[in-house]
């Protein structure tokens, strides 16, 4: 598989699910894997979606600057690394933020995230 056509699906995947259904984000996290969302830490799917559901809005719309990956390990795992913008449903102002994934390669031959650290970014 090449690496940036993989990262490129999974960010195009990922936020595209986050705008329609964070619900459905599960099915890219397991129990191992980690959320550093600002300040706060979680581990599981299940808590990792839960906390992703709580976000106080319904509605965003994501705009993908860049996205930055490279191989990790020995595994087949990669990095990747995303700037974006996203919009509130009814504000004009869009907010920035950093995103990384650590992604690893399922046996079925597909990646889950591993590790997902978010961070506004501040004027």
């Amino acid at each position: 598989m090449d690496p940036d056509t993989v990262s490129k699906a999974f960010v195009e995947h990922f936020y595209s699910t986050f705008d329609t259904s964070r619900a459905n984000l599960g099915t890219l996290y397991q129990d191992a894997s980690m959320l550093a969302f600002e300040d706060q830490k979680f581990q599981g799917a299940q808590n990792i979606v839960a906390k992703l559901a709580s976000l106080p809005f319904e509605q965003c719309k994501h705009n993908i600057n860049t996205v930055d990956f490279q191989p990790s390990g020995l595994a087949g795992g990669m990095l990747v690394f995303v700037k974006c913008n996203f919009q509130l449903a009814g504000k004009q102002h869009t907010l920035k933020f950093s995103q990384i994934f650590h992604l690893m390669p399922t046996p079925h031959g597909s990646f889950y995230v591993f590790s997902d650290i978010f961070r506004l970014n501040y004027a």
